[in-house]
């Protein structure tokens, strides 16, 4: 049997955000041993098996020279595009390949810092940046009137360092984030400044997505399947505590704690469930930016699944898929997890792996976490440590990506 190449890869990724606050693409970090030659073919045919045309376009970010090399070498036109580090430039192998793969028509993507942008013969091999801001370029950027809104602009007014339709990464602020994509209308953010966002929020009580709860009651009104109602739940992991918080208060009065979206939606009814939702819409967020914080956990979520596969039994998957999407409550609620979690009757397996990082469901959990980043140490490690196949674990972080859906023509 031929080895797949995924068992010679370590992959990890990390979101792209469009001015919208939707996924725009997804950064795929490729690892490759120092000893292992990687079949770049046989990868990009495997990612095109599985890509669909709703799947997020990819920005492979080889992590060796030599992978980037195999990558410019044998990408054929119409591939996702690559990105190239600017200091791997000055390497005459690299540089050589990256002029013959533009003239193959390749999209390639140069990345580095936006004070050391690359001389125009450079440039023109490339269709776009992945830039990052030095500290003097974002309180530049900062104090600029166009950053604050409502002040006029003056009449001599100094060009901002962020440059339009560029992509841009390691942005912490979100006042930075808003100059990025709202004012000089960045293409995309690699990551979201989730710290910022949130310590925004913490004078103010933390509420459920205005857009879930209203599509939730839309799909009630439609009369659709009861999956349905449990998937469009399942996309908010604060509405869906709250939704376990009240189907386990004394206010419904039930004999049996419920330890499930699903077991709350069938004990709960339709009237009664639209009733509650009627109730937390008006107070419900509308702040856009906290979108990408909300499905970064449900990818998390799905990951978490997909890692550790139930097989057949349903209830299995929805406990380990709501263990993955409850795990980050801390961050948004502000207050020790374990303490948000006992609230609701879940089973112990989900406060094992969250809270104690123990249990059954702790090596996906992790695994999921590891995934988030570009450390390859960190995912080889726990593979060792739980004894988890790379390729699947490979395998099944494609399979979400893929699943993942990006209106391209809205983009």
């Amino acid at each position: 049997m031929v080895q797949s190449v995924l068992g010679s890869l370590i992959l990890g990724y990390r979101p792209l955000w469009s001015r919208a606050r939707k996924l725009a693409g997804v950064q795929l970090y490729v690892q490759n041993e120092a000893a292992t030659v990687v079949d770049a073919a046989h990868l990009l045919r495997t990612l095109q098996e599985l890509w669909s045309s709703t799947s997020p376009p990819l920005l492979l970010s080889a992590q060796t020279r030599q992978l980037l090399c195999t990558l410019l070498e044998e990408a054929p036109r119409g591939a996702p595009w690559i990105e190239v580090r600017g200091d791997w430039l000055s390497d005459t192998a690299i540089w050589s390949r990256v002029k013959a793969a533009h003239q193959r028509g390749l999209k390639l993507v140069w990345r580095g810092d936006v004070g050391r942008l690359p001389e125009p013969e450079v440039a023109r091999c490339f269709d776009n940046s992945l830039l990052t801001l030095r500290p003097e370029d974002a309180v530049a950027a900062l104090q600029k009137p166009s950053a604050r809104p409502g002040t006029p602009a003056p009449a001599t007014r100094t060009a901002s360092p962020v440059l339009a339709g560029q992509m841009y990464e390691n942005v912490a602020s979100r006042a930075l984030m808003e100059h990025c994509l709202d004012q000089q209308n960045a293409l995309a953010l690699a990551g979201w400044p989730v710290e910022d966002v949130l310590y925004g929020q913490r004078h103010q009580a933390p509420q459920p997505s205005h857009a879930v709860i209203l599509r939730l009651m839309k799909a009630i009104d439609a009369e659709q399947s009861l999956e349905t109602f449990e998937e469009i739940m399942g996309e908010d992991p604060l509405l869906a505590y709250r939704f376990m918080v009240y189907t386990n208060s004394a206010a419904l009065g039930l004999r049996t704690g419920i330890d499930s979206l699903r077991r709350g939606l069938v004990m709960m009814g339709y009237g009664s469930l639209k009733r509650w939702l009627s109730d937390q819409l008006p107070h419900a967020s509308t702040d856009l930016n906290l979108r990408p914080v909300r499905e970064a956990m449900v990818i998390r979520a799905q990951l978490v699944a997909h890692l550790l596969d139930a097989g057949v039994e349903n209830d299995l998957r929805r406990e380990i898929y709501l263990c993955g999407l409850l795990s980050q409550l801390d961050e948004i609620m502000g207050e020790p997890l374990g303490g948000i979690l006992r609230r609701i009757p879940l089973s112990e397996r989900i406060y094992d792996a969250t809270v104690l990082g123990s249990g059954p469901y702790a090596s996906g959990l992790q695994m999921a976490c590891a995934l988030e980043s570009d450390d390859a140490s960190a995912i080889r490690k726990l593979c060792e440590a739980y004894e988890m196949d790379l390729e699947e674990v490979n395998r099944a972080l494609l399979r979400v990506l893929a699943d993942l859906e990006v209106d391209r023509a809205a983009g």
